[in-house]
């Protein structure tokens, strides 16, 4: 496992969400709409040559932001369905049926999206009962995209730590997505609790593939805690941008039958 001995420190926490300033997507509209602005991205997915439009809520908190790993998961999506063969995602997403896959902190679905695009997956995205609605917006703004590559998106709430919302969900998942989900300390327990019920047991084997740009050194505590549970493994890493010394890393994590 890549280490996590760097300080906080070298962290800047003004740029925890893109800490690079090159990380402008290639078309936005911001857009005012009273107390709120929304800002709307096109982001291009070359394998399918369509374009997914996500809508951003920056005033209304960091769950209706873009984050970078989940740009990282999207272009990892996008390079397995163009090259299927030579994708660290082979062994995981090659079936003979269409893929069910659940995404956990959606915030704005992007991930979650893609997937139903690029896999022609049955895709539920999930976050905070209040994240719900702009998760809804992202999900029918892209339905005829969707649609079209055969694949589906529902939207629900899900409170990490809470074995009640992953009973109404259900277990019953391929493919179990995250990105930049390691974040605030205080959820660390909640999310390993989730990760159990969804990962380990019954009688076939689970993965949760997780995008992650580390930016604190507490978060070594999380990866130690989620190595006595599950089988970790790090597929490709982004390289850290110049003048950064962090990048984002993608793990999977193997649930244990």
């Amino acid at each position: 496992m890549a280490t996590l001995e760097d300080d906080e420190a070298d962290i800047d926490r003004v740029k925890m969400i893109l800490p690079d300033e090159e990380g402008e997507p290639e078309k936005l509209t911001t857009v005012g709409d009273g107390a709120a602005s929304q800002q709307v991205e096109q982001h291009y997915i070359r394998s399918i040559e369509s374009t997914v439009v996500i809508r951003q809520l920056p005033s209304e908190g960091l769950s209706f932001q873009l984050w970078p790993a989940a740009t990282t998961l999207v272009t990892l999506l996008d390079n397995y369905h163009r090259h299927p063969s030579k994708s660290p995602l082979t062994a995981t997403l090659s079936t003979d049926r269409k893929l069910k896959i659940l995404e956990l902190g959606s915030g704005t679905g992007l991930v979650g999206i893609a997937a139903a695009v690029t896999l022609g997956a049955n895709v539920t995205v999930t976050d905070l009962p209040h994240v719900i609605p702009n998760l809804k917006f992202n999900a029918e703004a892209n339905a005829d995209v969707v649609t079209k590559r055969g694949g589906t998106v529902d939207v629900a709430p899900l409170r990490w730590g809470e074995d009640d919302d992953v009973v109404v969900i259900g277990r019953e998942f391929d493919l179990v997505l995250g990105s930049d989900v390691v974040y605030h300390d205080h959820l660390f327990e909640p999310l390993i609790k989730t990760l159990r019920l969804l990962l380990n047991g019954g009688t076939k084997r689970r993965v949760f593939v997780m995008a992650h740009l580390r930016r604190w050194k507490k978060d070594s505590v999380f990866f130690k805690k989620a190595k006595k549970l599950f089988d970790v493994e790090i597929l490709p890493t982004d390289p850290p941008k110049e003048g950064s010394r962090i990048g984002v890393v993608v793990y999977a994590f193997i649930g244990k039958i």
